[in-house]
């Protein structure tokens, strides 16, 4: 954001009748407390000029607070020129041309006695010179994508005019975006996010005048910052805001990516911080992506365009703006009744998908009936078939979201893409060689050589036909074998330099193949007590868990009486390194540890609920949590994993796992479930909303589970919160996230909710949740050394230190 600072302002905060603001002086008008300007600007990088309002104490980033002439800027630097004309109003021109850019556009009477001031809460008036409460004309009534105190967010009964903020449309285009903010159009007491003025998807819940405040953000009556209200009377209704202590600045930013925020400065450095915002899941956003883009949940890009479409404007997706979404490559065939290369247009299956709105649904015999039928209408642009029919979507696919896992949620749907989007004939070829040569090739593999992006994902590409599939699936039953040679040579002949870290289980090693790409090589102790077989069973299971909250097996070595696993390299390595470092820590502020918490959540969801067999984890604790490059959790180490089947609960004399994350009855029976690992996640929770070990003593507080249970028993949970971070953006999401935590580490498995209930609990973050009743090992049962590994027929004990544990013999 560059602004044109004034070489002087002129009549400080006050512009007069027959007087002018120019742009080629840099002149500029200051409120009278000095808090806001008003002058010409340019948005980041852009070469348009806009007239507007800024903060002039922070910064230049992202505070400009109003735009006068948002989808009118400026091109002529040196002949722009804001003028307060002798009939009374604001009049902006550029270049010789006598029709205004932009202005107020009023008519009344007696307007030489008219003057334009700018004031210290940031409304731009036109006002009697004479009676400053005679307001002709005010910015206020005309908001951009700001909500300052003081100002409207309503419908004026008088003029039927509404009040509502509307997003820029990018960071560096003020102009009107897709997204908009205001009171609901159908009339209730309640405010809404809408997408191009037709889709609401976030609603605030009515007014409580009570409580003063929406139904569904009940912190509002909480705080002694904002004191909120909502007028309805005889001249209109309206949501309006100020501040208890005058010296506060704050605003409502209706942002370009569809949220609704509220920043705040309350003290300390010149610079707002982020207070609430709403929807919390980026993913609620309606249509994000645009059309035909596909949101990623967990990317640090999360818009992409579907296979065969590319987007509609490069820069404005640099600039994060998706509203154009995408459009073809290639157009159809069907458009021009004509095949290309003797082909015609076809449909791309994509797996694991949210459909997308507006489908018209009617029933089909079958997939195939459903799938002539949309190629034979041109304007069919996809089909799905299943339990509720054909559906088709005719033109643009809006609200496409690719999830992290199938179930009853993540559906098929099929893509019509043009014929020219058919596989490439070179690269169908090289597919092919490669295929033939991994099939003739020696069972272990050159690590050095071997290209994980092609072999391990190649059953996922848009370019596999029905006739190699057989091929691939073949290959899909095996875990790649490399040579202990190969593996050798990667990690620098396992030397010290790239050792990653070590257990009782044996030695992690960094290693790269030719190509860069980084992996992480898990050496297990000879006196593990795993068996040949057993090994290759193991690691061929784990290698079917396809998630992105899961470390990836990547192969295996076993060699020279050795047993190694390769595994993804996870560069931020493990949790615990973060979470209780006092450093650290506070690198993981408050939306990186929802996040983190979220993705551990989906993840036992699939090893629950989606893999294609029910896996108990047994083991889940910080260290077991690896972090990628963007911070995004990864569930590591199923050595100590279970397959289990309709019967749930499952019994061992041979207990190993980490005290201080092991249920009760596991502990002290033997005892394990899918509740045993909810167990563990909601001291996971617990840990990572504190900040804190689970072991240890807080207040006299056996361990952090009775601590959080007493604080919460008591109406104190805040206390709880990790404290080197600050606060939230809502605490009320910490004391949710708590709850859960709580309602995990119940003493009896039955009341623990399942992570199905736990992903319902985090998405539905309105929803009223159970009271939790009193948690395990808060009656004074004895917990040893919690920071250990522990098998209790042979008393082996490890520091909790290392990223992937013991490969277990079933």
């Amino acid at each position: 954001m560059s602004y044109y600072r004034a070489c002087f302002s002129i009549a400080a905060d006050t512009l007069s009748p027959g007087h002018s603001l120019s742009l080629s002086k840099r002149e500029t008008i200051v409120s009278k407390g000095g808090t806001f300007e008003l002058g010409f600007f340019k948005p980041g990088t852009s070469l348009k000029i806009y007239l507007g309002i800024w903060y002039k104490r922070f910064g230049q980033k992202d505070n400009t607070v109003w735009v006068a002439n948002r989808e009118n800027p400026l091109s002529h630097p040196s002949s722009s020129i804001l003028i307060l004309s002798e009939d009374g109003n604001l009049l902006l021109f550029q270049g010789s041309s006598k029709i205004p850019v932009w202005s107020t556009n009023l008519t009344f009477p007696g307007s030489n006695l008219t003057e334009a001031v700018l004031g210290d809460d940031g409304n731009f008036v036109l006002r009697d010179r004479w009676n400053a409460s005679s307001i002709f004309w005010q910015s206020f009534d005309h908001p951009t994508n700001i909500l300052l105190p003081g100002a409207k967010l309503g419908v004026d009964k008088v003029t039927g005019k509404p009040q509502q903020l509307s997003s820029w449309k990018n960071s560096e285009d003020p102009s009107p975006g897709v997204f908009s903010f205001g009171l609901d159009p159908n009339g209730s007491s309640q405010i809404c996010l809408e997408w191009n003025k037709t889709q609401i998807y976030w609603s605030s819940g009515l007014w409580n005048g009570t409580s003063s405040s929406f139904a569904f953000i009940p912190e509002m009556g909480l705080n002694h910052i904002y004191n909120f209200s909502f007028v309805s009377n005889e001249n209109g209704r309206y949501f309006t805001y100020s501040h208890y202590n005058p010296s506060h600045r704050s605003k409502y930013v209706m942002d370009s990516t569809g949220h609704i925020q509220l920043w705040s400065w309350l003290s300390g450095p010149l610079a707002f911080a982020r207070f609430w915002s709403q929807p919390a899941a980026e993913l609620s956003v309606y249509a994000l992506c645009g059309a035909f883009g596909v949101y990623r949940e967990n990317f640090s890009s999360p818009c992409e365009c579907l296979k065969g479409f590319e987007p509609f404007s490069m820069e404005d997706t640099r600039l994060n703006d998706w509203s154009g979404g995408c459009v073809r490559k290639s157009p159809l065939q069907c458009e021009n009744n004509t095949y290309a290369n003797g082909t015609k247009d076809w449909f791309l299956k994509i797996s694991i998908m949210q459909l997308p709105v507006y489908s018209k649904t009617y029933l089909a015999m079958n997939a195939s009936r459903c799938e002539l039928d949309c190629m034979g209408n041109c304007s069919c642009t996809a089909y799905a078939y299943n339990r509720s029919g054909c559906m088709v979507w005719e033109g643009a696919l809006l609200n496409l979201q690719q999830l992290s896992y199938g179930g009853e949620v993540g559906q098929e749907i099929y893509l019509k893409l043009a014929a020219d989007e058919h596989l490439d004939p070179s690269t169908k070829g090289k597919m092919s060689e490669m295929k033939n040569q991994t099939e003739e090739s020696p069972s272990s593999n050159n690590l050095l050589l071997f290209d994980f992006d092609i072999e391990l994902h190649a059953i996922n590409d848009g370019m596999n036909t029905h006739s190699n599939l057989e091929k691939i699936e073949k290959k899909d039953a095996e875990l790649p074998l490399f040579s202990y040679e190969s593996v050798s040579t990667a990690t620098n002949n396992f030397s010290v330099a790239n050792k990653l870290g070590e257990g009782g289980f044996g030695p992690v090693y960094k290693g790269k193949s030719l190509k860069g790409q980084e992996i992480a090589v898990k050496m297990l102790s000879k006196i593990s007590g795993q068996g040949l077989v057993e090994f290759r069973n193991e690691t061929i299971l784990i290698a079917k868990l396809q998630h992105r909250n899961l470390v990836r097996i990547m192969g295996c070595c076993i060699e020279r009486d050795e047993k190694m696993l390769i595994y993804e390299y996870m560069p931020n390595k493990s949790l615990d390194l973060y979470l209780f470092d006092q450093t650290k820590k506070k690198m993981l502020d408050w939306g990186t540890r929802i996040r983190i918490i979220e993705g551990i959540a989906q993840g036992l969801l699939y090893l629950h609920q989606y893999s294609r067999l029910r896996i108990i984890h047994r083991d889940l604790k910080p260290s077991n949590i690896l972090l990628d490059s963007e911070m995004n959790p990864k569930i590591s180490d199923f050595g100590m994993a279970r397959i289990v089947g309709d019967n749930e609960t499952q019994t061992t004399h041979r207990i190993v796992g980490t005290y201080g994350y092991m249920s009760p009855e596991y502990a002290m029976e033997g005892l394990y479930s899918i509740k045993s690992d909810v167990f563990s996640f909601g001291v996971l929770v617990l840990e990572i909303m504190s900040g804190r070990k689970n072991t240890g003593f807080y207040n006299e507080s056996l361990n952090l589970v009775r601590y959080a249970w007493e604080l919460w028993r008591d109406d104190q949970s805040l206390d709880l919160m990790e404290p080197t971070i600050g606060y939230p953006t809502s605490t009320s999401i910490v004391l949710r996230f708590i709850n859960i935590g709580l309602l995990c580490v119940q003493e009896s498995p039955t009341d623990r909710p399942t992570m199905p209930d736990v992903i319902s609990m985090i998405s539905n973050e309105h929803a009223p949740l159970p009271t939790p009743k009193k948690p395990a090992f808060t009656r004074g049962r004895n917990v040893m050394d919690t920071d250990s590994t522990i098998d209790s027929t042979t008393g082996n004990c490890s520091k909790n230190n290392i990223t992937i544990s013991t490969m277990e013999a079933r």
